[in-house]
């Protein structure tokens, strides 16, 4: 697929995958969250449902957390990044949206894992994408 002004997105392989496989995740949570809503029959707020709450969180942090660390893979392909670390850091950054998402809706202690993991993520990103950068 070509676009006269970003070229195709074979140039992004990886980043591409992975925003696509997040984005996946993201409509699946969004999805639960009116499955949860009709559910209880709460079109606005949370009618004081701790599964409704639940539900909004895993979709709220999803998408607080996942841009930021797709546009820090997409800046290390874009600056030469490995394919391995790139692949490496877009999947664990999905394990560990995975790991969060299913922990909040289950009430799980892998939750914290999740969180810590996609933090690590992003630091991790952020400091290859320095490391990657022409200091010219």
């Amino acid at each position: 697929m070509t676009n006269p002004l970003l070229g195709t997105l074979s140039l992004v392989p990886v980043t591409s995958l992975y925003a696509a496989l997040n984005a996946f995740l993201t409509l699946a949570l969004g999805l639960n969250v009116s499955r949860v809503r009709a559910k209880h029959n709460v079109f606005r707020g949370d009618g004081g449902h701790a599964g409704l709450v639940a539900a909004i969180r895993a979709h709220g942090n999803n998408a607080e957390h996942v841009p930021l660390a797709l546009i820090l893979l997409l800046l290390a392909e874009l600056g030469g990044g490995n394919s391995t670390a790139l692949h490496v850091f877009g999947g664990a950054l999905l394990v560990a949206r995975l790991a969060h998402a299913f922990g909040m809706l289950r009430g799980s202690p892998v939750q914290a894992a999740g969180a810590l993991l996609t933090l690590v993520v992003q630091l991790g990103l952020a400091c290859y994408v320095l490391w990657l950068r022409p200091w010219g």
